[in-house]
C-alpha cells in the first residue's frame, strides 16, 4: 500500500491490498476501495461508496459526490463501482437518492474520460465508454458495450440499449434501441451499429436478422405495435431480436425515430 504523505484519509474507509492514494487526494467517510485501486493526485472518493478492484481514478475526478437533486436532504445513500474502471481527469459518479434502492451502480470495465458525469440513481453496464464530457442524468439505464461520443447526453430517466451509440453531441430525448446508433438533438436513429457489433462477436446470420427487423420496425412506416408482433413473430429463435423487441415495447419514455422514416404511430 502507498499513501502519500499528504492524502488525508478518512479512519473509517476500508482499504484493500496494494491501493495507492497520491499527493492531496481525499477519500472520505466509510469509503470501500478493492485491492490495487488507484487514486490520483487531487482525486476525491466519498460517501458509501465501494470501488471494486483495479481501478483507476485520476487527478480532480471525484466519485462518490452528493447527488445533484433538490430533494435530497443528506439520508443515507451508495454508489457502488465493479472492477477495472477508469475514471479520467475531472470526472463526476454521485450516489443515488432516497427512492427505490437509494444507490448509483456501476459495472466493470468502464472508461469513463475527462469531465464525464453520471447523475443519482443510475444504472451502468459494463464495457461501456463515454467519451470526453459525456453526461447522463438522474436514472439513466447504459446498457452493456455501449458507446456515447463526446459531449453527448441523455434525459433523466433515458435508457441505452446494448451495444447501442449515440454520436457525439447527440442529445438523446427518448430511449436508445439496443444494436443500434443514434444521433443528433434530438437523437434520431441513423441504422446498426455494424462496427459495434462485430467487436461484440455478432455473427453474420444474428447480423442480418438485426438488419432486417430494424427495416420493418423502423421505416416501413407500420405502426410499432404491429411491425413489433410481426418482427417477434419471425424472429422468434433470434434472441437478439427479441431482446430488440422487448426494450421498444417495455419503453416509459418512447424511442428515438428513424431518420428519413416515415411517421410513425406508437400504436
Amino acid at each position: 500500500m502507498a499513501i502519500h504523505p499528504t492524502a488525508i484519509v478518512d479512519p473509517r474507509a476500508e482499504l484493500g491490498s496494494d491501493v495507492e492514494i497520491g499527493p492531496y487526494a481525499v477519500v472520505e467517510g466509510p469509503v470501500r476501495l478493492g485491492d490495487r485501486v488507484a487514486v490520483h493526485a487531487h482525486a476525491i472518493v466519498r460517501g458509501q461508496t465501494e470501488v471494486g478492484a483495479d481501478c483507476k481514478i485520476y487527478s480532480f475526478a471525484c466519485v462518490g459526490g452528493d447527488p445533484q437533486d433538490l430533494k435530497y436532504r443528506g439520508e443515507p445513500t451508495r454508489l457502488i463501482i465493479g472492477e477495472r474502471n477508469s475514471f479520467r481527469e475531472n470526472s463526476t459518479a454521485n450516489r443515488g437518492t432516497a427512492t427505490g434502492e437509494a444507490l448509483t451502480r456501476i459495472g466493470s470495465d468502464n472508461l469513463f474520460m475527462a469531465s464525464t458525469h453520471v447523475a443519482h440513481d443510475c444504472i451502468v453496464g459494463n464495457h461501456c465508454v463515454f467519451a470526453n464530457s459525456v453526461a447522463i442524468a438522474g436514472h439513466v439505464q447504459v446498457h452493456d458495450r455501449v458507446v456515447l461520443g463526446g459531449l453527448a447526453a441523455v434525459h433523466q430517466f433515458g435508457r441505452i440499449g446494448r451495444c447501442a451509440m449515440v454520436g457525439g453531441g447527440g442529445m438523446a430525448a427518448q430511449d436508445v434501441p439496443p444494436f443500434t446508433i443514434a444521433q443528433g438533438d434530438r437523437a434520431r436513429l441513423v441504422g446498426l451499429n455494424v462496427v459495434g457489433l462485430r467487436r461484440a462477436g455478432f455473427s453474420r446470420e444474428v447480423m442480418s436478422a438485426l438488419k432486417n427487423a430494424y427495416r420493418e420496425l423502423f421505416q416501413s412506416g407500420m405502426p410499432m405495435r404491429i411491425a413489433a408482433e410481426q418482427v417477434r413473430a419471425f424472429y422468434n429463435d433470434v434472441p437478439e431480436v427479441i431482446e430488440l423487441v422487448d426494450f421498444l415495447e417495455s419503453s416509459q419514455r418512447g424511442i428515438c425515430r428513424s431518420v428519413g422514416a416515415p411517421d410513425q404511430a406508437d400504436e
